[in-house]
C-alpha cells in the first residue's frame, strides 16, 4: 500500500517521498491508520521493518492537525539507550521537516544544560531515555501534563534493563488521558503485564511471528574454539571482502581489546559501549556509517539505535545470554526489505545459549565450515621452540566432541548437539 492511501496529510508525504519512500510496510500500513483515529496500539514487529515511522508520521500528522495550547511537549517517546534516541530524534526531525513542530532529545552521558535550554523553548515532541527525564522531572525543568501521546519503544529492551520502576514514575507525571502507543520487537510475559497496565482496549498490530529472525537475514554459524574467534572474523572480513560488519560481544572490556586487535590486523575498527563518553560513541558511530570504519565492535545496549539500511554483516563474536537478544542483534542487517547475513562464532562453552536460541527460532541454524581457515596456535614460545629444531607439540583441543573439531568443509546442515 502507498502511503498517500494512509490518509496522511500532504506535508508528511513530501517528507516521505524526499527520504526514497513510497510503499508502506507491513507494520506501517496496519498501524498508521489506527493511530491517526486516536486509538492505543500494541505492535510487534522485527526490528528493521519501519517500526520507527509506523509511529512517528501518525504523531506528527496528529499533531499538526490542531495548535499548542503551550509550550509544554505533547508527545513523548521513551527509548531504552541514548543511540535509539538520536535514531527516533532524526526521523522525527526528517518526517516533520515541512512541518513546524519542534522535536528534541534528552538522553544521559551527555551535558544536561543544552537539553534544559532547549526545553525552555516550545517544544512538540520529546525522545528520551528514562533516566534523564526523570532527572530533568525532579529539577522541574520539564512539564508533561500536557502530553497527549505516550510512545514505549523497544519496550522489551527497557524491562530488561531494568527501567520498570523508572517508567512507572514517569507515568505519574502524565495525565491519565492520553493516547498510548506500545512498540517491541519481542513479547513476553512482562512486556503483556505493563501493556496491560498502561494500554486501553489497544489493537494489537503484529507482522511476524513473535520472537523471531527478519526472514531476508541469513544465518550461520561456524564452530571454533574460543581462542581462535578473533584471528576467524580477520580471516573471514579480508578473505570475503567484508565492507562493513558489525560485531557483537558480551563485555565492554571484550569490545575494547577485540577492536584494537583488529585494527592491529589492518581492519579499520572502532568499539561501542557504556562506558565510553556519548561523544566518543556518536564519533565511532557516525565514522562507522561513513564507511571509515571496516567493523563496529559492540556491546548490546549501545547497539541499540544503530540503522543502517546498507549494512550486510552482523557476527555474534559471543553468543548472547538471553536468545531474544539475538533476534535483536540480527536485526541490525537485512533492514528496509534488503537482505543480510548474520554469522555466528560459537565454542564448546555456548553450547547451551545456541540449543537455546534453536528453540526460540524453532530452527537449526545452519553450520558453515572455512575450507581455507588454518587456526592460529603457535605462540612466540613455540616458535622460538621450534627454531631449535624440536618437535612441537601437537594441540590439543580441549573441545572434544564433533563438530567442535574445526577442519575443512562445504556447508553443512548440523545435527543438534547432545547437551
Amino acid at each position: 500500500m502507498t502511503f498517500e492511501k494512509l490518509g496522511l496529510k500532504p506535508e508528511i508525504l513530501k517528507s516521505v517521498t524526499f527520504k526514497g519512500y513510497s510503499v508502506a510496510t507491513p507494520i506501517q500500513e496496519k498501524s498508521i491508520p489506527a493511530i491517526l483515529e486516536g486509538k492505543d496500539v500494541m505492535g510487534g514487529a522485527q526490528t528493521g521493518t519501519g517500526k520507527t515511522a509506523a509511529f512517528a508520521l501518525p504523531i506528527l500528522n496528529n499533531l499538526s492537525n490542531h495548535p499548542a495550547l503551550s509550550k509544554h511537549p505533547r508527545a513523548l517517546v521513551l527509548t531504552p539507550t541514548r543511540e535509539l534516541a538520536d535514531q527516533v530524534g532524526e526521523s522525527f526531525s526528517d518526517y516533520g521537516k515541512f512541518l513546524k513542530l519542534k522535536p528534541v532529545k534528552v538522553y544521559g552521558g551527555v551535558n544536561i544544560k543544552p537539553q534544559i535550554k532547549q526545553l525552555r523553548n516550545s517544544t512538540d515532541i520529546v525522545i528520551a531515555t528514562p533516566g534523564r527525564l526523570l532527572d530533568l522531572l525532579n529539577q522541574n525543568h520539564i512539564c508533561l501534563s500536557q502530553i497527549e501521546i505516550l510512545v514505549l519503544d523497544e519496550a522489551d529492551r527497557m524491562l530488561d534493563m531494568g527501567f520498570i520502576r523508572d517508567i512507572k514514575k514517569i507515568l505519574s507525571f502524565l495525565p491519565e488521558k492520553r493516547q498510548n502507543l506500545l512498540f517491541s520487537a519481542t513479547y513476553g510475559k512482562d512486556i503483556k503485564a505493563l501493556a496491560a497496565g498502561i494500554l486501553r482496549n489497544p489493537v494489537s498490530v503484529e507482522v511476524a511471528a513473535r520472537n523471531t529472525a527478519a526472514e531476508k537475514v541469513e544465518q550461520k554459524l561456524h564452530y571454533i574454539e574460543k581462542g581462535q574467534k578473533r584471528h576467524l572474523l580477520a580471516h573471514l572480513v579480508k578473505e570475503e571482502s567484508w565492507y562493513q560488519v558489525l560485531v557483537f560481544v558480551k563485555t565492554k572490556h571484550g569490545a575494547n581489546r577485540l577492536s584494537t586487535q583488529l585494527l592491529k590486523s589492518g581492519i579499520p575498527s572502532s568499539s561501542i559501549h557504556g562506558d565510553k563518553s556519548q561523544g566518543a560513541r556518536t564519533r565511532a558511530l557516525n565514522d562507522f556509517k561513513a564507511g571509515k570504519l571496516q567493523a563496529l565492535v559492540a556491546t548490546d545496549v549501545a547497539a541499540r539505535g544503530i540503522d543502517m539500511e546498507n549494512l550486510t554483516h552482523v557476527v555474534n563474536y559471543d553468543l548472547p545470554q538471553t536468545p531474544e537478544d539475538y533476534v535483536h542483534r540480527i536485526g541490525r542487517t537485512g533492514r528496509a526489505g534488503k537482505s543480510g547475513i548474520a554469522i555466528s562464532f560459537v565454542s564448546h562453552e555456548e553450547k547451551k545459549q545456541l540449543m537455546q536460541i534453536e528453540r526460540l527460532l524453532k530452527k537449526s541454524i545452519t553450520v558453515e565450515k572455512v575450507q581455507d581457515f588454518k587456526p592460529v596456535y603457535q605462540t612466540a614460545e613455540k616458535t622460538a621452540h621450534s627454531q631449535t629444531h624440536h618437535k612441537p607439540k601437537k594441540f590439543k583441543s580441549n573441545i572434544k566432541s564433533d563438530p567442535f573439531s574445526y577442519q575443512g568443509s562445504h556447508s553443512q546442515k548440523r545435527r543438534r548437539p547432545s547437551a
